[in-house]
C-alpha cells in the first residue's frame, strides 16, 4: 500500500552524450546546444546539455515506473537547476507528499555533480495499488 511520507527507490541515470542528443532529437528539439559541442561552447556552455523535455520524461518515467501499468500520469511540474552534461549521472529521489480518492503526488529531485539539475511534482491517478513487497 503507498502512503504519504514513503519514498520511491533511487534512480541513477547515467549522462551519455547519446541519451543527450536522442532526447533532443526526439522531443524536435534542434537548438544546436543540445547536440553540437562546439556551438554549445560558442554560446558559453562547457558541452552540450540534456533539455528540459527529455527531462520532464525522465521524471515522469521514473514515477511512472514505480506505480506501474495500473497508473496515469496526469501532470508533471518541474523546473530544471543545474544542467545535465555529459559524462556525469543524475540521480532521482522521490516521495509521495499526497494521497486522496486513488491519486498520488510525488515530489520528485534530481541531482548531479553540480548539484539540483530538476525539482518538481508528478501527479498519478492510480487504478489499482501496487502490492507491498
Amino acid at each position: 500500500m503507498t502512503a504519504v511520507g514513503d519514498t520511491l527507490p533511487p534512480r541513477r541515470i547515467d549522462v551519455t552524450r547519446t541519451l543527450v542528443v536522442a532526447g533532443a532529437l526526439a522531443t524536435r528539439d534542434f537548438q544546436d546546444v543540445h547536440h553540437d559541442p562546439e556551438l554549445a561552447r560558442a554560446k558559453g556552455s562547457p558541452d552540450i546539455f540534456m533539455n528540459i523535455l527529455t527531462t520532464n520524461g525522465l521524471v515522469g518515467g521514473y514515477v511512472a515506473a514505480h506505480f506501474g501499468p495500473d497508473a496515469v500520469t496526469t501532470a508533471v511540474r518541474i523546473r530544471l537547476g543545474a544542467p545535465n552534461y555529459p559524462g556525469d549521472t543524475m540521480e532521482l529521489t522521490g516521495t509521495v507528499t499526497a494521497l486522496a480518492d486513488r491519486t498520488a503526488t510525488v515530489e520528485v529531485v534530481g541531482v548531479n555533480a553540480l548539484g539540483r539539475h530538476v525539482t518538481g511534482t508528478v501527479t498519478v491517478q492510480i487504478l489499482q495499488l501496487p502490492e507491498e513487497s
